[in-house]
């Protein structure tokens, strides 16, 4: 029967609700504060008696429960931990919070670092580029450019041999030409007079507008040719090569027919009234005729080797200046390019400098609330409360016990007052500080 008694009792005690417990730590909890404040009223009370209600002792007794309240807030050990874990809880976030700023740290000066590597490795290219622009005059084939060495030289000397070569053409035709075809020839004057006049350029223009004209532009038909053979001969083909030997006949056909002209009139001024008419059996047997053929075709032939020389020597001329020129754009790309990135590398370590402040201010907060966390917090409204009741305790020793008037009584009040708003100004308590806490450095 006893055992079943034991066994429903314990029965009742395991099925209370948590509420209920929660209510009784509660009550405690009142009846624990209710008793300090008491404590401290009766204390208040003694201390005023013992020191009869004396300012400066009570500003002596105030420091003493100000010690004494924090010594009972540092051994509420739970109390304490519950005050700080907002601290702790915004410490490991700040923690957390410094961890991902370290990251990104990191990741900004391994960004930092890749672009000086760019730089020096666009920097390095670029002094590669200005190297091979001076190199490749000297030798193209070891950059794969199919030119020959010294060709600017080679060029130069084909160009001051073909300038005279080109006066000579311009002089021979226009005398030929107006020799040929305007001039009038005289006994008396000289055959190679005839054939070469001084003043053809003069006298054609002097005879007319058509026969100055003539004269002057005869010689570009004879240079446009040559250029053609050039051009005809810059691709292989059985077409080209059948053009250019049309072009080579025409040549020679046209000088033909000046030295013809030029021939028949010579010979009529010499022939006698028995001598046969002209005819190309009697030009191809006097000197004269293939003479002017020649002077005129030979030359000519020079000529179109020189030019086609030096045109072979200006496309590769051509080609290292073009390589060159492409390279030198490739420089000012790429200086530009430096350009671009120390802009983003600027960019980069204005990030950086922003980043390290945030994790110096991130980590002076965690050693501020470290130093919080540490330290003893001190409720200043609770420390209030129970100062307050210290102090009932002392005015109230003051208005019963103490034989004075009513007027020394209030002044003597009015001074306690002071000094006690002086004490909660010192601690840095406040009545209107409802969860302002003091950090004490014990």
């Amino acid at each position: 029967m006893n055992n079943l008694i034991e066994n429903l009792f314990q029965t009742n005690v395991v099925s209370e609700p948590q509420d209920e417990e929660t209510e009784i730590k509660e009550t405690s909890l009142a009846e624990n504060e209710e008793a300090r404040k008491r404590t401290y009223h009766e204390t208040g009370f003694r201390d005023g008696s013992r020191n009869s209600g004396s300012p400066l002792a009570l500003s002596i007794c105030l420091n003493a429960i100000y010690a004494k309240f924090q010594n009972e807030e540092k051994e509420l050990t739970e109390k304490q931990r519950q005050t700080k874990e907002p601290y702790l809880n915004e410490q490991k976030s700040k923690e957390s919070e410094v961890k991902t700023l370290l990251i990104g740290k990191a990741s900004k000066e391994e960004q930092i670092n890749r672009t000086d590597l760019n730089v020096r490795s666009v920097k390095d290219t670029i002094e590669e580029l200005k190297f091979e622009i001076n190199d490749l005059a000297r030798d193209p084939q070891k950059y794969h450019i199919e030119a020959g060495k010294g060709t600017s030289s080679k060029f130069w000397i084909g160009l001051i041999i073909i300038l005279p070569i080109s006066l000579y053409l311009f002089t021979f035709y226009i005398s030929t030409s107006y020799s040929a075809f305007f001039k009038k020839f005289d006994l008396n004057t000289d055959i190679m007079t005839n054939v070469l006049d001084s003043k053809a350029f003069e006298n054609a223009w002097r005879d007319g507008t058509l026969e100055g004209a003539f004269v002057t532009l005869i010689p570009f038909v004879f240079l446009g040719l040559g250029y053609l053979i050039h051009m005809f001969g810059e691709n292989k083909s059985s077409i080209n090569y059948l053009k250019i030997a049309l072009l080579f006949i025409t040549t020679f056909i046209f000088d033909a027919i000046l030295a013809y002209q030029i021939e028949e009139k010579i010979y009529g001024l010499e022939k006698t009234f028995e001598a046969q008419p002209f005819n190309l059996a009697i030009a191809f047997q006097t000197i004269q005729f293939w003479g002017i053929i020649f002077a005129g075709f030979v030359v000519y032939l020079i000529w179109g080797v020189v030019f086609d020389f030096i045109m072979k020597e200006h496309r590769e001329r051509d080609k290292i200046k073009h390589e060159q020129l492409r390279r030198r754009k490739n420089v000012q790309i790429h200086q530009e390019r430096i350009s671009d990135i120390n802009i983003q590398k600027e960019k980069f370590l204005t990030e950086l400098n922003e980043l390290n402040q945030r994790i110096a201010t991130e980590q002076g907060r965690i050693v501020e609330l470290q130093r919080v966390i540490d330290a003893v917090i001190i409720p200043t409204k609770e420390y209030v409360l129970y100062a307050s009741e210290y102090m009932q305790g002392w005015i109230t020793f003051i208005n019963q016990k103490l034989h004075l008037s009513q007027a020394e009584k209030t002044s003597l009040e009015n001074q306690c007052i002071s000094c006690y708003q002086e004490n909660l100004k010192h601690v840095g308590a406040s009545e209107d500080a409802q969860n302002s806490v003091y950090l004490s450095s014990l």
